[in-house]
């Protein structure tokens, strides 16, 4: 009979008292979901597989901080989302300080797809605001519920449904989608 596997909580009070296959087990478990968060934000794999290792230093940095007890998923995600803003204000004061030494040649965008297969999800969250982007990709690609969205962007779960309905709306705008709120007239 196989044991049930230790929860993410668990498995973070033992990384938080100096056991490293807790620590490993946590990174293993947790990584390919903040891995996908980073990715249906940035264009580039490098800068998503930098950003997850900047993520596991700085929880390492404030692992004494986390509080047993407490849901460990949007603690987690506080601490990713203060990274990927941090590398955006990063990537700004470089675009400030630095004029690229040629334009004149052409660059393939990563990923580029046939004329009949759609937007990529990147593409179709380009189009929304930050702060939408940010909770769509918390709900719809690491799967977080309202709650813990809410707890990881520090806002309150009416203002997550709030930025959620209005990308959805965006988006069906954007993409000639229907609108979802009105019913079949018969």
């Amino acid at each position: 009979m196989a044991s049930a596997a230790p929860s993410l909580e668990s498995l973070m009070g033992g990384y938080q008292e100096g056991d490293f296959a807790a620590a490993a087990a946590l990174v293993n478990r947790l990584s390919p979901q903040l891995h996908r968060f980073f990715l249906a934000q940035l264009a580039s794999r490098e800068f998503a597989d930098d950003l997850l290792q900047e993520t596991w230093m700085r929880i390492h940095e404030a692992r004494h901080t986390y509080r047993p007890g407490e849901p460990l998923t949007p603690w987690i995600y506080a601490i990713a989302r203060h990274v990927r803003v941090d590398h955006y204000r990063k990537i700004k004061r470089r675009a400030v300080r630095e004029q690229p030494l040629e334009d004149d040649h052409e660059i393939s965008q990563p990923g580029a797809r046939g004329p009949d297969t759609g937007p990529d999800l990147q593409t179709v969250l380009a189009t929304l605001p930050e702060s939408q982007r940010e909770v769509i990709t918390l709900l719809k690609v690491t799967g977080l519920s309202l709650e813990e969205v809410a707890r990881a962007t520090s806002s309150s779960v009416g203002a997550v449904k709030q930025k959620a309905h209005r990308a959805y709306d965006r988006l069906r705008k954007l993409w000639g989608g229907t609108d979802a709120g009105k019913g079949a007239e018969s």
